[in-house]
């Protein structure tokens, strides 16, 4: 399993493959109980073993995004809802420079609904 995961990454083109990788570096820094494994084909970052966020490409324009499991939670403008209700996405531009803070700044908006017990967690 960690080594489709692994070859996930490895398989991408740049600057797709670069982006993913950071992002996941990025993910996985924000605590220490966020954990990686893959689900339909792609990363998937469990926060004490509940589904958090994905990493995927758009079909259309195969940038990567970021997808927010509890995204109706997130009232942020940075995030798309499209068609879903349950969650949104970030988009990510794979030839520019990453909005970091940005992006930290949700995943701690987004953890703290885990942290406070607005989703709840099996322990």
């Amino acid at each position: 399993m960690l080594e489709n995961l692994h070859n996930y990454y490895l398989n991408k083109e740049e600057p797709n493959k670069s982006c993913l990788l950071a992002l996941r570096s990025i993910i996985l820094d924000q605590d220490k109980d966020i954990t990686e494994t893959q689900k339909w084909g792609m990363p998937c970052f469990c926060y004490k073993k509940k589904v958090f966020c994905y990493l995927w490409t758009d079909r259309k324009t195969n940038e990567p995004y970021i997808l927010m499991v509890e995204g109706k939670y997130l009232a942020l403008p940075e995030l798309e809802e499209g068609g879903r209700s349950r969650m949104k996405i970030f988009r990510v531009n794979p030839k520019k420079d990453l909005p970091i803070k940005t992006i930290k700044s949700i995943f701690q908006i987004a953890l703290d609904l885990y942290r406070k017990g607005t989703i709840k967690i099996k322990e």
